[in-house]
């Protein structure tokens, strides 16, 4: 999947890499987080743009945004068929150009961040769904989310999925809903071939969104990651001990009023 990433090439850089003629200024980021304002690539009228919208996909249905569950992530499997993605991958297919991408491993004592570049140094594309919701008063917000696959072998090591991209060559037929339709389009939803990025471990610093320069990047030391994971073994609530006289006693549950396979939270997926 993907929950950060990076942008950082200069934007005349990304501007020439994606042929917008928009000539937008932004700052490098190194923690690009959901639900901040993130460049998007879209075509309009036949015309490549670039826009601002917000990380955390909303349908256009949905009547009140702040109700709806974070939508960051769209499966590649199911674009076709969720009610969230079906008008999306038709008509509103993006692009979002990043330089990189985090993910987190598991671990005995903490979860492990990992830094994921192109091995080429390039800018790539990651496939995007875009939507705008309209309010009762006609305001309007400009959404998007970022699809994901089942990785491929050597990523399956970090994560399970990864987010896709989209070569330069297929640009054209991925934004441009008019020559390639969705069923077409979703055959691009792939995930990249073997050996196309190169990892390293980070620090757990890119674990706070306030944290957003370039020593997010910066190879985690063996001294380092062992501080850390030092630091995380002490911050684990110890276990309490309960005396033997009480195992016996039953203990009291507040109903809930939910099944108890509900944990509470809906999924698009």
């Amino acid at each position: 999947m993907c929950g950060r990433y990076i942008l950082i090439s200069p934007p005349d850089t990304i501007r020439r890499a994606f042929a917008y003629t928009d000539q937008p200024n932004f700052p490098p980021r190194y923690n690009v987080a959901p639900t901040q304002p993130v460049p998007v690539v879209i075509l309009d009228h036949g015309v490549r743009k670039f826009q601002l919208m917000r990380w955390g996909l909303v349908p256009a249905w949905v009547k009140d945004p702040r109700t709806f569950s974070l939508v960051i992530n769209a499966r590649a499997e199911t674009v076709l068929d969720k009610p969230a993605f079906r008008n999306a991958i038709k008509r509103r297919r993006c692009l979002l150009p990043a330089d990189g991408y985090y993910e987190w491993q598991p671990s005995p004592s903490r979860k492990r961040p990992f830094f994921i570049r192109p091995r080429d140094g390039q800018t790539i594309a990651f496939a995007g769904l875009a939507e705008t919701w309209v309010g009762p008063n006609g305001e309007e917000l400009d959404t998007v989310a970022i699809i994901n696959a089942p990785a491929s072998p050597d990523l399956a090591a970090l994560h399970h999925r990864v987010p896709v991209t989209i070569a330069p060559a297929d640009f054209d037929r991925w934004l441009d809903g008019s020559v390639c339709n969705a069923t077409e389009a979703a055959a691009l939803l792939v995930a990249p071939p073997e050996g196309t990025f190169v990892w390293h471990e980070v620090s757990t610093a890119v674990n706070r969104v306030a944290n957003d320069d370039e020593r997010l990047v910066v190879p985690i030391t063996p001294e380092e990651a062992t501080a850390e994971a030092a630091e995380a073994e002490a911050r684990k609530p110890r276990k309490r001990t309960v005396a033997p006289e009480r195992l016996s006693q039953p203990v009291k549950r507040k109903a809930t009023g939910r099944s108890r396979h509900d944990d509470g939270q809906g999924s698009l997926f």
